[in-house]
């Protein structure tokens, strides 16, 4: 019994223009597939770069293949079986195909992640099943992809899974070492079961990704079944649709097994019956299902009365039946909700809820919380989260003053100091000494760590408010009384200086608030000696000029800085003598130079005149015989030879 589709004229152009699409065998390349739940897995052979695969996928309305599950990857294990097995026996070597799982460039490598930061191509970046080949590169400045790496001569070995290997992405031309090809998947909303024929005859499936194929066990919605009756190539050919007969509820539209022949009745391929073949007394037969199932309405296929017995529910999502057995729902675990397709499960973002104090941590199937910077886990009684006292003894990072805060905490510097460094933990003296127009000290200003101290001119000493500088008793002729050696530490012409003192408080206009007590001439504020490191030469005025140093001031502050009148000098002296020793250097090194210069001069003097006088010999050289030979004077004419045979010596005759 076969029945023909209704609509059978447009239905025929449609198959048409399917068919019409290039196939296997007529110049496209040879595709390899396997459907099963609601997805299609295709393998290719193509050297191209991920990005052309990826391409060539989504020009049928798919993407590089996902592989979430180990089910996943024996489904796309069994279409590479497939792929190889079509061709001849290839040599013993590793190949390698494409799928969807990649990497962008700047993403950096996240080894706490089953995926170690890389994502599929569809969407997601959570898996319940990885196979690593190694361990992932950690880089950041290219785009990293993955491919499925197995043997090429030893395609079908059951306990060996295709190893995930990453790399370079490739590009048009070099799509990378050993790349063989691609896996595509492609995803439909429901199957149809495949045609049933009762006797000879030959299927042939195309599916909507233009791939054929007449052994699919199970066949996409929206594909093409054509079907010819008969051993010989002249039997009619008849056309079917995978359409949605109800939700989730596929079928061809016939009823009955097709082909059928009172010949062969249920002896040929169970006549066509999923389960039991029922023969009558006139050469036909029925289709029957045993108990627990029920025959559906193409009179062919069996269904579990359970409906959970197929297994609908994916993932960690688990099956419930509905109370009179005809359809089911599925459920999740804690921590996961039913995804899109209410299938499959995916993760809880339980975060959403702000279910922590603090900070919140979303994990698969669960949480944690975590505190803030600045705190830390809170003890039995306690709150989550407690501060943490980073100015504990021992643990605080300040310099000087470390004051807590909740959650935080900040430095401070002692008076004399100013914060520095990059993160503000650091203490940097200040130069009380470096504004010389508002100066601290009214002659000479000395800075030291945290402080500064005030000092006098010789003749001038310090006032008792430690900052002024008054007249002091002096002496044209050199004082009696001190031995030699210290009225020779008297005449270098020491400075008279307070101790290390804290800054004086001034008024508005900018005297000192403590008013001298001394009497005598004091040195006037806008004098020009106030330096920021005091050095004074020996005085070249008369020895005699010489004043003793102050020994005490009301406001000198004790503790960090003091020091002695006597260190203050020695520190003058030695500077000093650093001094004059740098001047002598100078000196020295300036004589060498010119002592250089002269050498040159004179050796560049002796090399001119050794090479004119080198010219000059060579100007007089003879330049033929003759030149070494010289000319006989001519003699007169009145003394020529005279004639021997004359009678008279001097004439002729």
């Amino acid at each position: 019994m076969m029945a023909t589709c209704a609509g059978l004229p447009l239905l025929l152009l449609l198959l048409r223009l399917l068919l019409g699409q290039p196939r296997a065998g007529a110049g496209a390349h040879r595709v390899a597939a396997v459907c099963a739940g609601r997805a299609c897995y295709t393998a290719h052979w193509g050297k191209l770069s991920a990005a052309e695969a990826q391409l060539h996928c989504s020009r049928n309305g798919g993407n590089l293949a996902t592989v979430r599950s180990e089910e996943e990857a024996w489904h796309t294990q069994r279409a590479l079986t497939q792929l190889l097995e079509s061709e001849a026996p290839l040599a013993a070597r590793m190949g390698k195909f494409w799928i969807g799982l990649q990497r962008e460039k700047a993403k950096c490598l996240d080894p706490s992640l089953p995926l170690k930061g890389f994502s599929w191509v569809g969407g997601g970046e959570d898996t319940l099943y990885t196979n690593w080949n190694k361990e992932v590169r950690s880089s950041c400045i290219s785009r990293r992809c993955v491919s499925l790496l197995l043997y090429l001569s030893q395609p079908s070995h059951a306990s060996h899974l295709p190893k995930w290997s990453e790399g370079p992405c490739g590009s048009p031309g070099s799509p990378g070492s050993n790349i063989e090809g691609f896996v595509c998947k492609f995803s439909f909303k429901g199957m149809c079961q495949p045609l049933a024929l009762g006797g000879p005859g030959r299927v042939n499936y195309t599916t909507p990704f233009n791939a054929t194929s007449s052994s699919l066990e199970a066949v996409p919605f929206g594909s093409a079944a054509t079907v010819v009756c008969g051993a010989g190539e002249g039997g009619q050919e008849d056309y079917f649709m995978c359409r949605e007969k109800a939700p989730d509820v596929f079928d061809w539209g016939s009823s009955g097994p097709l082909c059928v022949s009172p010949q062969y009745g249920c002896s040929f391929n169970n006549g066509g019956c999923q389960q039991d073949c029922f023969e009558g007394g006139d050469g036909s037969f029925r289709c029957g299902c045993r108990p627990g199932f029920r025959l559906l309405d193409d009179l062919v296929t069996c269904a579990s009365r359970d409906p959970c017995s197929s297994s609908p529910c994916q993932g960690t999502a688990t099956c419930v039946p509905a109370p009179h057995g005809k359809n089911y729902t599925c459920r999740c675990p804690q921590g996961y909700q039913l995804d899109s397709s209410q299938q499959d499960c995916v993760d809880m973002d339980e975060c959403q809820d702000s279910p922590c104090p603090q900070a919140c941590v979303n994990a698969p199937g669960g949480f944690r919380c975590e505190c803030w910077v600045g705190y830390e886990p809170g003890g039995p009684g306690e709150e989550p989260c407690r501060d943490v006292d980073e100015c504990a003894p021992g643990r605080s990072p300040c310099a000087q003053e470390c004051t807590n805060t909740d959650g935080s905490f900040y430095c401070s510097c002692e008076k004399g100091y100013v914060l520095a460094g990059a993160e503000g933990t650091e203490c940097q003296d200040v130069d009380e000494c470096a504004d010389t127009d508002n100066g601290l000290c009214d002659s000479l200003c000395l800075n030291t760590q945290g402080s500064f101290r005030c000092g006098c001119l010789p003749g001038w000493e310090l006032g008792p408010d430690g900052v002024s500088c008054t007249l002091g008793p002096t002496s044209l002729a050199p004082p009696s009384g001190p031995s030699q050696g210290e009225d020779a530490g008297v005449r270098e012409g020491k400075l008279v200086h307070s101790a290390t003192m804290s800054r004086p408080t001034r008024d508005p206009e900018g005297t000192s608030k403590e008013t001298p007590t001394a009497k005598g001439t004091s040195l006037p504020r806008n004098s020009p000696v106030t330096l920021a490191t005091p050095h004074v030469p020996a005085p070249s005025g008369p020895p005699g000029v010489w004043m003793e140093p102050s020994t005490h001031h009301p406001l000198a502050t004790p503790g960090r800085g003091e020091s002695t009148d006597e260190d203050f000098t020695a520190k003058q002296s030695d500077e000093g003598t650093d001094g004059q020793k740098l001047l002598l250097f100078y000196i020295l090194g300036t004589v060498v130079a010119i002592l250089l210069l002269l050498a040159l001069a004179l050796g560049l003097l002796v090399y001119r005149k050794r090479r004119a006088k080198r010219e000059e010999e060579k100007e007089k050289k003879p330049q033929n015989a003759a030149d070494s030979y010289s000319w006989a004077p001519e003699r007169a004419e009145s003394r020529a030879l005279e004639n021997q045979y004359s009678p008279t010596p001097g004439t002729d005759c």
